[in-house]
């Protein structure tokens, strides 16, 4: 009677008393996959901003992890792939960022000036230019990229214009479906490495002078105060 009972309690002890047990048991191995995938994922983007798309290959970002090549290969099927998932993850993050930034409905000056200060951190201020890298060697990716980019950057390119003119620090008679797209359009070209190369601009420096040249064109006196204020306390 006692071993049947201690035989009728193991099944039980195993899926009832300790189903937490059990069920990291099981997903231990999942989780480990997942948490593999990101860190992959992870340091390539890292890599691919810092070095280029095209001169970090698998055998640098398995070195660089510690890991076998075949090991990334379980997870990403080959190097397109993987810059695929890292672009969309890049995007994914910055838009998130930028869009909670615009939420804190700061003044629309002081805002542009947050959201360049989030891009350059999030890219690092990257010696190559990745968006002109991924054109060249995988332009697939790099159209389905600047669709969204443009999607975003116009959805919240128009609101702060048109927040601008309501507080009365952009010009009253602004043509805000033309400028947002010059704006759009500028932001652009300043990372074409052959208009503006690496050795006499920074990334970071790029950003601020664009910034700076686009408001100061659209900016009525009080918004050239707000301006001239946050330029100067950059400096310090």
């Amino acid at each position: 009677m006692h071993k049947e009972l201690i035989g009728s309690r193991t099944p039980y002890s195993l899926t009832q008393e300790k189903p937490w047990k059990l069920y990291w048991f099981l997903k231990f191995p999942t989780y480990l996959c997942t948490l593999m995938k990101e860190i992959i994922l992870d340091k390539a983007t890292e890599m691919f901003l810092n070095l280029g798309f095209k001169s970090v290959t698998m055998d640098d970002l398995a070195n660089e992890v510690g890991i076998s090549k075949k090991t990334i290969y379980n997870h990403y099927e080959n190097k397109t792939k993987l810059v695929q998932e890292c672009t969309n993850q890049l995007f994914h993050k910055i838009s998130v960022g930028i869009e909670a930034i615009c939420a804190i409905g700061k003044n629309p000056i002081e805002e542009l000036y947050d959201i360049k200060k989030f891009v350059i951190v999030n890219l690092k201020d990257e010696k190559s230019s990745p968006q002109y890298q991924l054109e060249k060697y995988y332009p697939k990716i790099s159209s389905q990229l600047k669709a969204k980019q443009h999607a975003l950057m116009q959805k919240c390119t128009i609101n702060n214009l048109e927040r601008g003119v309501k507080m009365g620090l952009y010009m009253e008679d602004l043509n805000i479906p033309f400028v947002s797209r010059i704006y759009i359009a500028g932001i652009s070209s300043i990372q074409d490495p052959e208009i503006f190369p690496q050795e006499l601009f920074s990334f970071g420096r790029l950003q601020s002078y664009f910034l700076e040249y686009h408001l100061r064109s659209i900016t009525t006196p009080m918004g050239k105060k707000i301006l001239n204020q946050i330029i100067y306390s950059d400096q310090f």
